[in-house]
């Protein structure tokens, strides 16, 4: 989070020392800041790490969005054929998230997903609730959803 509030200062100082206060010059301000805090994370202990979360994160906004591209296809082929699909169920997940954040990061992920829902967390904050659309395939739908956790879990590890 050093990193993040780092590069933003370092945006925002961009942009005073060149006068240009449009988004565009923002980003670019974004990007060199980025790239100084990249070349200096080795000698700085607080940054370690920090280069590495950008690319993560385009992987990861690039995986959710083929996901979402894929659950809302497969509903919207549901509902416009003539034939029911669906096989609806609820299936507790085990989590790997421990903090309330990333529980509700995870869960809120799984809820954006049409045919998901999330809803219930345990009380020893282990388990997952989902309601399911499809849940011809249990295996390979708890592949999916652990693969989603662990792709947003890697964000902030």
């Amino acid at each position: 989070m050093i990193g993040a509030a780092w590069n933003l200062m370092l945006g925002f100082a961009w942009i005073v020392l060149t006068g240009d206060f449009s988004g565009r010059n923002l980003l670019a301000g974004l990007l060199f800041g980025y790239l100084v805090l990249a070349l200096i994370q080795p000698q700085v202990p607080a940054l370690t790490g920090n280069a590495q979360r950008l690319p993560r994160l385009i992987r990861f906004v690039g995986f959710f969005l083929k996901e979402l591209v894929m659950a809302n296809l497969k509903v919207a082929f549901d509902i416009i054929t003539p034939t029911w699909y669906m096989k609806p169920g609820v299936i507790a997940m085990p989590l790997r998230a421990t903090t309330e954040f990333e529980i509700a990061l995870v869960a809120n992920l799984i809820s954006l997903t049409p045919g998901t829902l999330s809803l219930d967390v345990s009380d020893d904050r282990r388990v997952l609730y989902i309601h399911a659309m499809f849940l011809d395939d249990e295996p390979a739908l708890r592949r999916s959803l652990a693969e989603l956790e662990r792709r947003a879990l890697a964000l902030f590890h």
